[in-house]
């Protein structure tokens, strides 16, 4: 209890901020990189429902363009992910905003990965827990089977997390997320486009 009252939001925040220092000469990087050849904003934000549902605006390195058809809409992802967009999804580099989201307590390192809010309505009464801890930027669904097993699936990872978190599980899935990053397992732009999309990522 008192890791998960006191000792998990200290370690975010320990963890995170030397993260952003490690990573900072790939963060302006991206950043530079981004901007040179999309001559945009490098960073996408989103609308997620966080701990207890309260609304935060998630962050990722922009990996698409904003090219539109001739009716106004977007092309579809397949044609609007750039190289170097893809280049980053695969190192899971997308994701390295999300620290200053930890950073400011919307979000935590390990715990259930923040959905949209049009989807809570289709939540079951139980899944509806999986919002009863702050969203993480990977998870115990993540790290067992991510787009190998059901979203109903997922949910179960997610409510189990809830019910079982502790310190030594949140290494365990911080050590599992590093292996399959270095591996390359689930990270492929071609293997995560329909969650990114369920996701509304960008």
């Amino acid at each position: 209890m008192m890791y998960k009252r006191y000792l998990k939001r200290f370690i975010d925040i320990i963890l995170s901020f030397s993260l952003l220092l490690i990573f900072s000469p790939f963060f302006i990087a991206i950043v530079l990189i981004i901007m040179m050849l999309q001559h945009q904003n490098p960073f996408y934000t989103q609308k997620r429902p966080g701990k207890n549902q309260k609304e935060f605006h998630i962050l990722k390195f922009k990996s698409m363009t904003n090219n539109k058809d001739e009716n106004g809409d977007l092309l579809p992802d397949s044609k609007r992910i750039t190289s170097f967009g893809k280049i980053i999804r695969r190192t899971s580099l997308d994701e390295l905003p999300q620290l200053i989201n930890v950073l400011k307590g919307e979000m935590s390192i390990i715990g259930p990965r923040p959905l949209l809010f049009e989807y809570i309505p289709m939540y079951k009464l139980n899944q509806i827990r999986r919002h009863e801890v702050r969203p993480g930027i990977t998870g115990w669904a993540q790290v067992n089977g991510r787009n190998a097993i059901s979203w109903t699936k997922k949910f179960e990872f997610d409510v189990w997390y809830v019910d079982n978190m502790s310190f030594a599980l949140d290494v365990k899935i911080l050590f599992l997320t590093i292996k399959k990053v270095l591996n390359r397992k689930d990270t492929e732009f071609d293997k995560v486009e329909g969650e990114r999309r369920f996701n509304g990522d960008n």
